[in-house]
């Protein structure tokens, strides 16, 4: 499915598998949601968690696509086409009417499951051209990122934005890296 690759180093090194190994997990550039705007959340998860989580979502962005914002430990560039993408999520729970008490959850309410399906890239500049063929989207759309109910409601603002493992683990583009000898 292009989520897995598995290859073969023969005649080497137990320490040099596990430098690539270590490449892997630290040094490949990748993309992932950076900076978080809660603008709206009266769900029963924390702002910082839902930040963790929504954190923590893999991005499908080509990061050679992308610059690196920060280049330097003290320096910030401006946000801007080439080194952010943006996403937007908005969901409220409402209760659905004209349906019986008795009735499953996913019948009684409207969005009372928010998933990582319900983000929506907001092209900046000439992002919608750049990746027409190719949009920037979350990798799993099944990712639950909060449960609601009636009258709740999370709005945010997300930024993408190209680095690597070792600066934080949302960066890392593997979830498991090991070798066999």
């Amino acid at each position: 499915d292009g989520k897995e690759i598995e290859f073969d180093m023969v005649g080497i090194d137990p320490p040099l598998a596990n430098a690539f190994r270590r490449i892997l997990i630290a040094e490949v550039p990748t993309m992932a949601i950076d900076q978080i705007r809660i603008w709206q959340n009266t769900s029963v998860i924390v702002d910082e968690v839902l930040a963790n989580r929504i954190g923590l979502i893999p991005i499908h962005a080509d990061p050679h696509a992308f610059e690196y914002r920060r280049t330097g430990p003290d320096s910030h560039a401006k946000m801007n086409p080439k080194n952010t993408a943006v996403f937007t999520l908005a969901a409220k729970c409402e209760r659905v009417a004209d349906v019986p008490e008795d009735a499953p959850e996913s019948q009684k309410y409207s969005q009372s499951r928010v998933y990582s399906k319900d983000l929506k890239w907001i092209p900046q500049g000439n992002q919608a051209e750049q990746f027409a063929d190719n949009p920037i989207r979350p990798v799993f759309d099944d990712i639950l990122l909060a449960k609601l109910r009636p009258g709740q409601e999370i709005e945010i603002e997300c930024f993408v934005e190209k680095d690597i493992g070792k600066t934080h683990a949302k960066w890392s583009p593997v979830c498991t890296a090991s070798y066999r000898l």
